[in-house]
């Protein structure tokens, strides 16, 4: 089980928001990375993957920087309990390929298995760790995701990340408990923008507002 939770931001908060992890000692930062994921469908609308019985994505995520790129398939899932506790506890299961293997894979998805595209989306990725958590700072063409999320091993996994948090000084009741498509769904509502399937930098979007 992946134990998280996440907080959105303008993305005009992007440069405090680095120099703030930066400050944390004991977090190591990656490089900051490009990231297109897709996700789709059962091709069977009776096993659909976004029914409320199921709530799962299945994605396709490849990442990209200066020095490396590779391809990964997930499944995430919300379970029943999710949020009966102030941090998500969600199911997620990956699989990493090469990356040189993703066209493959891709043909595989739509002529093969004839999987439903439902939506993609870009981003960039600027991760922070250490043996404890990983928190990574999302930027997305509506906004800034913060994502802490637990990593250890032997420590209690809700209290590592609601430490996190307090170290980071956010307010652990404020989170935001559902995905990245809802976002964007309610801010593409309240500010009447046209809601994309494949959200990219290069469309109008909606903003983050503080």
């Amino acid at each position: 089980m992946e134990y998280e939770v996440r907080y959105y931001f303008a993305s005009e908060k992007l440069d405090s928001i680095i120099e703030k992890l930066k400050s944390v000692k004991g977090l190591k930062m990656g490089k900051r990375s490009y990231e297109k994921t897709s996700q789709f469908d059962h091709p069977n609308s009776e096993m659909s993957f976004y029914s409320k019985e199921v709530d799962g994505r299945f994605r396709i995520r490849i990442t990209k920087n200066d020095e490396i790129a590779k391809c990964k398939i997930s499944w995430k899932r919300r379970v029943p309990d999710t949020t009966s506790t102030d941090v998500n506890k969600e199911e997620e299961v990956e699989v990493s390929i090469k990356y040189d293997e993703y066209d493959n894979l891709m043909f595989l998805i739509n002529n093969v298995l004839k999987m439903k595209d439902i939506e993609s989306y870009e981003r960039y990725r600027t991760i922070f760790t250490n043996d404890e958590v990983e928190i990574s700072v999302d930027e997305y063409p509506f906004g800034i995701a913060l994502e802490v999320e637990n990593k250890s091993n032997t420590e209690n996994p809700r209290e590592v990340v609601k430490k996190w948090v307090e170290i980071l000084n956010l307010d652990i009741n404020k989170a935001y408990r559902l995905s990245w498509d809802d976002k964007y769904s309610e801010l593409c509502k309240s500010q009447n923008v046209k809601q994309y399937s494949h959200v990219t930098f290069d469309l109008p979007m909606p903003k983050v507002e503080e």
